[in-house]
């Protein structure tokens, strides 16, 4: 019994230290998103000012601002996911919703190359049949979210092989917070541009009519350039806050599921207690009693002649 007592409180030790590793990597969770989440605010009021640009780029230019509508040669997938674990089937959403998205297409471009943030992502959509080309390492803080941005935007002019940015067929899947905690895949085609995005006006707003100095190309190939910078800025940093949500939510039912073995160990330990105690009265009461009746017994103290 009392190895029983001994084996439950070393196990409920344990279970006390787990707790603590727990709230620990729940706490960090919640502290690691909000800087993300800022971010992913803070890069709204750029992206409104790109697509102000394209608007009255449109509204200069008229319908020579269309680009024309040739198929792209060269298809890029950019794909958001962890490289850490504890966040649930975060990357395995990414990569099925992707898988989804390219079947549900009709056009096979003759160029495919897969950019992949994140290592534990890779495997995901290495099972999926998509093999990443390059697999990068996400920003490690908030203040790396423009050099991964940067760098992704590079690396697509590289795969242009010269060609403007415009030409390329760029699509971007990650993740993003939806209600009530839930995370939402997400795929979105950055390239070629929406319609919406050239779509100029009737009326300009102002009296002041919009016009530019610098060749109607080069500014075409800046505002697409900052179309996906800030488009890819915002992907990863939403992403990472809901990988941190994803693993916060994690912690609290583990969290919660330690709670209540810890709960039953407790139990356990006072009802062995309480079988201890009972047999030691036990003992006492059915000592007492043999005592009690072995001196009242006619033979008690009667010696053999």
């Amino acid at each position: 019994m009392a190895q029983d007592l001994e084996r439950l409180a070393q196990r409920a030790r344990t279970l006390g230290s787990i707790r603590g590793i727990v709230r620990t990597m729940k706490t960090m969770a919640a502290i690691n998103a909000t800087p993300y989440e800022q971010a992913a605010t803070a890069i709204e009021a750029y992206q409104a000012t790109v697509r102000r640009g394209f608007t009255a780029f449109a509204f200069r230019m008229g319908s020579q601002a269309l680009p024309a509508a040739t198929a792209p040669r060269q298809q890029v997938l950019v794909a958001f996911g962890s490289d850490h674990g504890f966040c649930g089937n975060y990357n395995e959403l990414v990569a099925h919703s992707l898988r989804q998205w390219l079947d549900a297409g009709t056009h096979a471009p003759a160029r495919r190359l897969v950019l992949c943030i994140g290592a534990r992502l890779a495997t995901a959509l290495q099972e999926r049949g998509l093999p990443p080309d390059q697999v990068l390492m996400p920003p490690a803080s908030a203040e790396g979210i423009a050099r991964v941005a940067a760098g992704i935007v590079t690396r697509l002019e590289q795969a242009g092989r010269g060609e403007p940015l415009a030409a390329l067929g760029v699509t971007l899947a990650y993740t993003r917070r939806a209600e009530h905690g839930a995370r939402l895949p997400l795929v979105r085609t950055l390239l070629p541009l929406a319609p919406g995005l050239l779509q100029a006006p009737r009326r300009w707003p102002s009296r002041a009519l919009p016009d530019f100095a610098m060749a109607p190309q080069a500014l075409l190939a800046a505002l697409v350039r900052n179309h996906l910078f800030a488009s890819l800025f915002r992907a990863a940093a939403e992403a990472i806050a809901t990988e941190n949500a994803a693993r916060l939510a994690l912690m609290q039912q583990a969290e919660q599921s330690v709670d209540e073995r810890l709960d039953e160990l407790r139990r356990q330990m006072s009802t062995h207690r309480q079988d201890e105690i009972t047999n030691e009265l036990m003992d006492i009461v059915i000592g007492h009693v043999g005592d009690h009746a072995f001196a009242t017994s006619p033979d008690a103290g009667v010696g053999g002649s």
